[in-house]
C-alpha cells in the first residue's frame, strides 16, 4: 500500500467456499471533502459503488461513515518515512532526526554557517513558479545572514531534476541540490537546517517528522487561486495548521507571497527561538493526529498475533482492514 496516491481505487474478490463474489471496490485516500463548501456531497456520490473507503487524515473515518460508507482510518502514508528509515522510535514519537554533522562535512559547511532547506513542490508548473520567488527570497535573507547556505530539495520528477539544475547554475548564490529520492539525505539536511521554505504539500508534514521550522509559501495561476478565495471553506492551506486549527505556521499565500513577504516571516523565525519551539511543539501533535490507533487492527487478529510498533504502519493497518473487510463469512 504504501506510495499510492490520493483516488487511488482498489480491487479485491471476496470468495467462499461455494463461489465467486462480485470484485469489492476499496477506496485509497478520501476526497477533500474537509477542504471544500458543499465538500460531503462528493463522499455520498462514492456510497453507492465504494465498499469501503481507507482515510489518511484524522475525523475523515467518522465523516465518511455518517454519509453511508465503510470506512478506516489507516494513518497518513508520510509516517511510512520512519519505518523505512529503520528508526527505533517510541511509539508515541513519530519522529526522524538524521545526522547534521555528517551533512555539514560531505558538503564542506561551516559550523556556524546557517542553513535553509528549499522545498519548492515536485510538479514543473509548481516548481517554475515557487523556485524563482525562494531564489529572491535568500537573495533578501543573504542581506542579514551573509553565511546562509541553501539547500534545495528537488523531486524524482526528471523534467524538475532538470529545470533546477539550469535555474540554479544561473544563481548568484551557489546552492546544494539534494536528490528526492534520498531519504537519509533529506532528513539529514533537514537536520542540519535553521529552517524550511517550502511551498503547500504533503512535505509541511516531512518537516514536521524531522521537527524542522518552516514558512509556507503559495502561489498559483490566477484562476486556481480565485476557486480556493471562493469555494474553500478552511481558514489555512498547510496540512499542520488545518489539523490544529491554528496558525502555528506562518503562512503567505496568492498576492501577499512575495520574496520580502517570505524574508520578513523566515528571517523573523530564524531569530525567534519561542516561534521554532512552539512549532517542534506543535509538529509532535500533529504527527500524532496522523497515527492511526493500533486498536484498529483489534477485529482482525487474536492478542497474541497483533503486530507491536513500528509494524503497525499505515500500510500495516490499510492491508488489515482490506484483509478484515474480505474475510470469508
Amino acid at each position: 500500500m504504501h506510495g499510492l496516491e490520493s483516488g487511488i481505487m482498489l480491487f479485491a474478490a471476496r470468495y467462499n467456499q461455494k463461489s465467486f463474489e462480485i470484485p469489492v471496490h476499496f477506496h485509497y485516500v478520501a476526497p477533500s471533502f474537509w477542504a471544500w463548501k458543499g465538500g460531503e456531497a462528493r463522499l455520498r456520490g462514492l456510497a453507492g459503488f465504494v465498499d469501503h473507503i481507507l482515510c489518511i487524515l484524522p475525523n475523515e473515518e467518522e465523516v465518511c461513515r455518517s454519509n453511508g460508507l465503510v470506512a478506516t482510518f489507516v494513518g497518513h502514508p508520510i509516517l511510512e518515512d520512519v519505518w523505512e528509515l529503520n528508526l527505533d522510535t517510541l511509539p508515541h514519537e513519530w519522529k526522524i532526526e538524521g545526522n547534521s554533522e555528517i551533512f555539514r562535512r560531505n558538503h564542506a559547511i561551516p559550523a556556524g554557517a546557517p542553513i535553509i532547506s528549499l522545498l519548492p513542490g515536485s510538479r514543473l508548473q509548481e516548481v517554475t513558479r515557487m523556485l524563482s520567488l525562494f531564489a529572491n527570497t535568500i537573495e533578501l535573507l543573504k542581506v542579514s545572514f551573509p553565511e546562509l547556505v541553501p539547500v534545495i530539495h528537488v523531486a524524482t520528477n526528471q523534467h524538475v531534476k532538470d529545470y533546477v539544475t539550469r535555474f540554479t547554475n544561473k544563481w548568484p548564490v551557489p546552492a546544494i541540490l539534494i536528490p528526492g529520492g534520498s531519504l537519509h539525505q533529506k532528513y539529514d539536511a533537514f537536520s542540519a537546517s535553521s529552517v524550511a521554505l517550502c511551498a503547500s504539500g504533503t512535505v509541511a508534514l516531512e518537516l514536521q517528522l524531522a521537527r524542522l521550522p518552516c514558512v509556507v509559501a503559495y502561489r498559483a495561476h490566477f484562476l486556481t487561486e480565485w476557486i480556493i478565495r471562493y469555494k474553500a471553506k478552511i481558514s489555512y492551506i498547510s496540512l499542520p495548521n488545518i489539523l490544529l486549527d491554528s496558525a502555528i505556521i506562518p503562512e503567505a499565500l496568492f498576492q501577499v507571497c512575495t520574496p520580502a513577504k517570505l524574508a520578513s516571516l523566515t528571517s523573523k523565525l530564524i531569530h525567534d527561538d519561542g516561534l521554532r519551539e512552539k512549532q517542534i511543539v506543535a509538529a509532535e501533535k500533529v504527527t500524532r493526529l496522523l497515527c492511526a490507533s493500533p486498536g484498529n487492527l483489534d477485529n482482525l487478529e487474536e492478542p497474541h498475533q497483533r503486530w507491536r510498533f513500528p509494524h503497525y504502519t499505515p500500510s500495516m493497518i490499510a492491508a488489515s482492514a482490506i484483509l478484515c473487510h474480505l474475510k470469508p463469512y
